[in-house]
């Protein structure tokens, strides 16, 4: 499978980092970004690569040369004059005619390209894109999704609705071939709003979602924070196709302020510290995932819509302040019978409703992850018992010991 990486790009954000190279050029203990992205990928097998190349292009022929110097094959396309970020894509037409590809030039990323590919196989769609959560929505491209991989919306940073799911386009794309009938001539284009949204209303534009570790350096602090990641080696360790460790969350009472059954938006407020300790756990390479009983669903009280906006809050709040979760789960189902309104087809015995473990596993089969070295952490006694069944050690909030409390202490067990 080819790799096309779209690497002219001037970088003026991060210009006073180094303004003499183009911006994949930048290093980080005298490797260029490109180098680390070209090492990534010829780590799963990706050994031919085209480099789409402008500003400073002579920079970047002149240090990688063809290739050979690092087990690859390099080509290039040499934009003469500034075609967008996606333009020069015209170039490739009858030259790539299978799945390819297609990077940003100034991300770090360690990714399961694989598993990336098997999701783009299976949606069969034009093109499939790589969102995951990060510590700055606000300022990025939200990509909304439905339950079967497809996407249904796409939201600016000059469009962006009041709460919104913490999913953004994260500058990995798998295309089909099809995608050059979007460029009947050379012209300038922009990848996102001319090629991939026009794709949402067909149907034709996948999600591959993933919280895999990718990271944009347009930024001065967004590169110094991507620096001491290489050098702590959290970057692959994220790779789905390792191992990983999760701190499970429980929502009410954990993540949010107790009010009992939670039905109306308005009463979702975070508990203190909430935002800071999930901070610290994506800092310290566990996932953050919340796990949560939700019977007002199966009660009537919550429509399943109601809920998702209830948890776009939740996720909209936690991105104001830098912090992120990779996934939740909840379950809707309650057994009891007997209230006004209430949905017959929730009214079953699951095994997803705490204090049954079905959430944890199922995440686990999800994420790859190591019920052994990972954590449920709540307040109440089904969420002890759900991951004691899962596996996971258990830290409760009982009372005396708020979320950014039992954080802290689970991270400095892991550092003695």
């Amino acid at each position: 499978m080819k790799t096309v990486i779209m690497a002219g790009g001037k970088g003026t954000r991060i210009a006073e980092m180094n303004s003499l190279v183009p911006k994949p050029m930048i290093p980080i203990d005298g490797r260029p970004i490109l180098e680390y992205q070209i090492d990534a990928l010829k780590k799963q097998g990706c050994q031919e690569f085209i480099l789409i190349i402008g500003h400073l292009g002579h920079v970047i022929q002149a240090y990688f040369g063809d290739g050979s110097r690092l087990g690859v094959d390099i080509q290039y396309i040499v934009e003469e004059s500034p075609l967008g970020t996606a333009g020069a894509l015209y170039y490739l037409k009858g030259k790539i005619l299978d799945d390819f590809l297609l990077i940003n030039g100034d991300i770090i990323f360690d990714v399961d390209i694989p598993r990336f590919l098997e999701c783009h196989k299976r949606l069969k769609t034009t093109a499939t894109i790589l969102t995951h959560p990060n510590s700055h929505p606000y300022d990025s491209g939200i990509i909304i999704a439905d339950k079967n991989g497809k996407a249904t919306g796409w939201l600016h940073k000059e469009d962006r609705r009041l709460w919104y799911k913490n999913r953004v386009n994260a500058g990995m794309h798998l295309l089909s071939p099809d995608i050059f009938r979007y460029f009947p001539n050379l012209r300038k284009r922009d990848l996102d709003r001319d090629i991939l949204e026009p794709l949402i209303s067909a149907q034709e534009l996948g999600i591959y979602d993933s919280p895999e570790y990718i990271r944009d350096m347009g930024t001065p602090n967004r590169y110094r924070s991507v620096a001491g990641d290489i050098r702590s080696h959290q970057i692959e360790a994220r790779n789905l196709g390792n191992r990983q460790k999760a701190i499970f969350l429980d929502r009410d009472g954990t993540l949010n302020r107790y009010v009992g059954f939670l039905t109306d938006i308005d009463d979702l407020e975070l508990t203190e510290g909430a935002a800071e300790a999930v901070r610290k756990i994506n800092a310290s390479g566990y996932l953050a995932i919340v796990v949560t009983n939700q019977p007002v669903i199966a009660r009537g009280e919550v429509s399943p819509k109601e809920l998702e906006e209830i948890h776009n809050k939740m996720e909209t709040l936690l991105g104001r302040e830098g912090a992120y979760i990779d996934a939740l789960y909840y379950c809707p189902h309650h057994p009891d019978r007997g209230f006004a309104g209430e949905r017959l087809e929730y009214k079953v015995e699951c095994n997803c409703r705490k204090p049954r473990p079905g959430m944890l596993l199922q995440a686990a089969k999800d994420y790859n992850i190591d019920l052994t070295e990972s954590w449920m952490v709540g307040d109440g006694e089904s969420d002890m018992k759900a991951g004691q069944a899962a596996g996971c050690r258990t830290m409760l909030l009982d009372g005396q010991t708020t979320l950014l409390q039992a954080v802290d202490r689970i991270l400095a067990r892991d550092n003695c």
